[in-house]
This record gives structure tokens, C-alpha cells and sequence, in this order.
């Protein structure tokens, strides 16, 4: 197989993925789960607060610890540079990537 079938085959891949994470983020079907709609960054774009679809607004901790607690959709947690960090679950949608989402 030569490098042109590969990249293909891998585009193919990419968007059926795409695909399937817009179907599933479409049916809303999280469990009761809350999910963050905006966002609120400083003076260096670092994300320091989030909205929740339910108008709750979290600050970074509180935000880490539900999310921890899975109690927040499509966030995951995850350990980096000595500390716990919250980033959009890989789904290969930008569009719904928390660096992409409004700011409140």
C-alpha cells in the first residue's frame, strides 16, 4: 500500500469519527449530566471559569472536582506538569473544544 492509500484510508477514519461524535453530542444523552457551554479566560487566555447549560458558573477547582467526579459531560481530567488539568474529551470535533466554546 503506498503513502497516498494510507492518508486516505486515515482521512476516511478521521471523518466517520467526526461523524459519530456529532450524532452522539446531538442526543444528548448524558445521564443527567451538565454540560459547559462558555467559558471565561484572563488577560492571557488561560480558561479560569466555566457556564454550565444549566447557568451555573464554576471556577477552575470547583469545575475540576465535578468533573473528577464525572458529573460534568464531555470534560476529561487529566494529570500534566504537577498538577490536574481539564480539557474537552478528544472527539474530534473542534467546534466543541473548550478553547473554541463563548466566553460569559
Amino acid at each position: 500500500m503506498d503513502q497516498q492509500n494510507f492518508e486516505q484510508v486515515y482521512q476516511q477514519y478521521k471523518q466517520q469519527g467526526e461523524q459519530q461524535a456529532r450524532i452522539e453530542a446531538g442526543n444528548g444523552s448524558q445521564g443527567g449530566k451538565e454540560e459547559v457551554v462558555a467559558v471565561r479566560k484572563n488577560e492571557d487566555g488561560d480558561i479560569i471559569a466555566f457556564k454550565t447549560n444549566t447557568g451555573r458558573e464554576l471556577d477552575y477547582l470547583t469545575a475540576l472536582d465535578e468533573a473528577k467526579a464525572g458529573m460534568i459531560a464531555h470534560i476529561d481530567v487529566f494529570h500534566k506538569y504537577g498538577r490536574d488539568i481539564i480539557r474537552s474529551e478528544p472527539d474530534g470535533v473542534k467546534e466543541n473544544n473548550l478553547d473554541q466554546l463563548p466566553e460569559f
